[in-house]
């Protein structure tokens, strides 16, 4: 039973090791050397596995497993220091509950959906929310 539990969780974090990843990519990528880009694009955005990769770039699957490890050590110290995926998360956040405040005056006052700057900055924070 424990080892179900503890294999759940590994998979959990794996999971959640390779959004992270996924995001900084989408973030810093360009800022990684062409072969670190290649490798970890291959391996996290076509989900090729170390042999794969290895076979495609005519490198060892070893360089394939270093190229990733340094590549991720990269993208979070790009993240450590500039902190862009921390900032767009919390626009995102701050986004969605000024969304959800105006619904919840729209609830509350329901003349405001006749409002033509009520709908309007409903529909910018919308076309904002929807951009990032």
């Amino acid at each position: 039973m424990m080892d179900n539990k503890k294999a759940a969780q590994d998979s959990l974090y794996a999971v959640e090791d390779v959004f992270e990843i996924t995001v900084l990519l989408d973030f810093y990528g360009q800022l990684l050397t062409q072969r670190q880009y290649e490798i970890m694009d291959f391996h996290y955005n076509s989900d090729l596995s170390l042999g794969e990769i290895a076979s495609e770039l005519g490198i060892s699957r070893q360089a394939v497993h270093d190229g990733i490890r340094k590549a991720k050590q990269s993208l979070r110290a790009y993240e450590k220091r500039l902190k862009l995926v921390e900032r767009f998360r919390e626009q995102e956040k701050t986004i969605e509950k000024a969304l959800k405040e105006l619904k919840y005056m729209k609830d509350k006052y329901p003349d405001l959906s006749e409002d033509v700057n009520y709908n309007t900055a409903v529909e910018l924070l919308d076309k904002i929310k929807d951009t990032l």
